[in-house]
């Protein structure tokens, strides 16, 4: 275990605590979190860009690892990994944002999400922070001319000098047809 957090400390922000996760730094905030006042998210970089994403959703982050392509898989299907005796498909967020696949290094970030009842996981360039917002300062997302990554934002928000885009994962794929093509191209 101690091995483990040390490898995964070497892919993360310095100041990042990945066994925080799920956690508050004060009670205060630990109090409006349940209200429903605060929410939390892991941000993180694809490209120039940071997102966030629901740090309830959120399994475990990891360094990138080989993974065990599949045929018959979407290009943003990187492929598939055994993580504890769970198989994982592995999304590569640049590519499915129509940006090309990334060129993955022990540099890279494999965040581990929970969507519904399954589990993946989403390639991005770094972990940012885990950020505790007022559900007032989640700004709407204007209608602009559609970006690849636009119809996958339910929020934007600015955290001091930076503008943070909110994803919701349940939208970056179709859950459903995504299994069923994975399981069929394992077998």
């Amino acid at each position: 275990m101690a091995e483990d957090l040390e490898s995964l400390s070497r892919d993360v922000p310095k100041g990042f605590d990945p066994k925080l996760l799920g956690m508050s730094q004060n009670s205060d905030t630990d109090h409006d979190v349940e209200s429903g006042m605060m929410v939390q998210f892991v941000s993180f970089k694809v490209d120039d860009s940071e997102y966030g994403i629901d740090i309830m959703a959120v399994r475990e982050i990891q360094g990138w690892v080989k993974v065990t392509t599949l045929p018959n898989t979407p290009e943003y299907v990187r492929g598939v990994l055994n993580l504890r005796g769970t198989i994982v498909p592995i999304f590569d967020l640049r590519c499915r944002f129509g940006n090309g696949r990334t060129d993955a290094t022990t540099l890279h970030v494999v965040i581990i999400v929970a969507v519904g009842e399954r589990t993946m996981g989403l390639l991005v360039d770094a972990v940012s922070d885990i950020l505790t917002i007022n559900t007032e300062e989640i700004l709407p997302v204007p209608e602009i001319e559609a970006r690849g990554d636009q119809r996958f934002l339910t929020g934007l928000i600015t955290v001091q000098e930076r503008m943070v885009a909110i994803l919701e994962i349940e939208r970056l794929f179709d859950i459903e047809d995504l299994v069923a093509r994975v399981k069929s191209a394992a077998e």
